[in-house]
């Protein structure tokens, strides 16, 4: 059986790793007695959405690396790598990531993030990203769009900008192209994101739109960001 699963009941505790990611390729310890890595042999049972998936060293970091399979002619819209038997609904969710944008589209940001409680048809779910591009540009409007909550397909990024200005939207500083650690934490309707080990959460969400509900956990970019993903950890 392939080794990502999240089992049992919510109330205990499992943790998974994608060492991509490191242990099986370096023969690197798990770093946990009940982590589990992913096959860097078996990427192919990820499911892939819009996307293409290699392993690379990034950085002196091995990671997943995800772009659009239609390469700059792809649609603005999500790429995802759907971890398989993840079944996740409350929980912390950490990993690493670097995002970068694509040199053929001149506005993009280089998003990149993690999506949760993905529903079976796939383009429903939870998501918490970053863009890399904003945190240290002289538009402070821009600044303050550096992390963002979406959720698809009903709610982007333009609708909550609308609807509800500065409430799913906030500024952390953090570089294009450079890893950056991401932490999760959700409970029932309640999200919050942490950026690069702050102590205190970049963004809070109150109002998660999908309610109180589970889903897969994936590895989530934007279709003109070149993403790396390395060290997942869910428990």
């Amino acid at each position: 059986m392939f080794p990502w699963r999240l089992a049992g009941h919510d109330q205990r505790m499992k943790t998974l790793c994608l060492a991509v990611l490191l242990a099986v390729a370096t023969g690197t310890p798990a770093v946990a007695a009940d982590a589990r890595a992913l096959d860097l042999d078996r990427i192919g049972d990820l499911t892939l959405v819009a996307a293409r998936a290699e392993v690379v060293v990034y950085k002196g970091q091995r990671a997943l690396h995800l772009r659009s399979r239609l390469g700059h002619e792809a649609d603005d819209d999500s790429m995802l790598a759907i971890i398989p038997h993840s079944d996740f609904k409350d929980g912390t969710i950490e990993l690493d990531v670097a995002g970068a944008p694509i040199p053929e589209v001149p506005n993009a940001r280089g998003f990149i993030g993690v999506a949760f409680r993905v529903q079976a048809h796939r383009d429903s779910f939870e998501c918490l990203y970053i863009r890399p591009t904003n945190a240290r540009c002289d538009d402070q409007q821009r600044r303050n769009h550096s992390v963002q909550y979406t959720c698809g397909p009903s709610h982007s990024w333009r609708r909550l900008r609308t609807e509800s200005p500065e409430t799913y939207e906030a500024y952390s500083d953090m570089e294009p192209g450079v890893w950056t650690h991401l932490k999760v934490e959700v409970a029932g309707t309640k999200a919050r994101f942490y950026v690069n080990r702050a102590p205190q959460p970049a963004l809070v969400v109150n109002d998660l739109k999908l309610g109180d509900t589970r889903g897969a956990i994936a590895l989530w970019s934007h279709t003109f960001t070149n993403g790396y993903f390395a060290n997942l950890i869910v428990k």
